[in-house]
């Protein structure tokens, strides 16, 4: 997140330099650069945060397995032995 608002006060370094370029007889490529670099910069901000909200689902998706992992053995080891008591149940019937 912190390389990505880096990048974000890049872009607005190389606008104020962009808008040191023009005169202020040319307003009209000044202010559609400025729409272009908040247009881009709004892209990248939104995919960023996207990144790190998926980044944290996975993250509590991970954390959420490796709790859950042995309650899951524990059942299915259950499961197991109770399949094992009907198989001989019906064996033997």
């Amino acid at each position: 997140m912190k390389a990505s608002l880096l990048f974000l006060l890049a872009c607005v370094a190389v606008l104020a330099v962009g808008a040191r370029a023009y005169t202020p007889t040319e307003p009209e490529p000044l202010v559609q650069k400025v729409q272009e670099y908040t247009q881009k910069a709004s892209a990248m901000a939104k995919s960023a945060l996207g990144m790190v909200r998926e980044s944290e689902a996975a993250q509590h998706a991970r954390q959420w397995l490796a709790d859950n992992a042995e309650l899951a053995k524990q059942r299915l080891d259950w499961l197991k032995e109770q399949l094992q008591e009907l198989w001989q149940r019906a064996r033997t019937a």
